[in-house]
């Protein structure tokens, strides 16, 4: 698991950014951001992530179905704060499912303040089936790919 401390990556950039206020609406009783407020974020990063690979713009012709979430938090995000969100596929794929790993640090102090994990399955919805990843969106998804290790995820879990 990463260190709350882990300073700015310096690593390439995963795929997709993106910055997030954390609302007052969105704090728990200790005021601090809600943990279940981390899963609308991911489902934000993983939608532009997906829509871009596909070319597309409507969320209704995605062929993909969340299979699993998970999110570990790791430092308090309190009102105010800038988080910058972040999704990138992680290594390996498998033949009709791939795992996206997140990562949420404050813009201020660089400290990680979650880190998230979904598995994706490629879907069917008219045959009600999953289906192969294509080969073209395989080779999208290797090159953003990045080690779910160093993301703080072993994918054996």
């Amino acid at each position: 698991m990463p260190s709350p401390d882990l300073a700015a990556a310096t690593e390439r950039p995963w795929p997709v950014r993106r910055r997030f206020v954390v609302a007052y609406h969105d704090l728990d009783v200790l005021r601090h951001l809600n943990h279940a407020a981390y899963f609308p974020m991911m489902e934000t990063l993983r939608c532009e992530y997906y829509l871009d690979l596909l070319g597309i713009r409507d969320p209704a012709r995605l062929d993909i179905i969340v299979a699993e979430a998970a999110c570990r938090y790791l430092a308090p995000a309190v009102y105010g704060d800038e988080l910058l969100g972040e999704v990138a596929p992680a290594r390996p794929l498998g033949r009709t499912s791939f795992t996206l790993v997140y990562r949420f640090r404050n813009v201020a102090s660089a400290t990680v303040t979650a880190v998230g994990r979904t598995v994706i399955v490629t879907y069917d919805y008219g045959r009600g089936t999953k289906t192969e990843i294509p080969a073209d969106r395989r080779r999208r998804l290797e090159a953003d790919a990045v080690d779910a290790r160093e993301a703080g995820w072993s994918l054996d879990r």
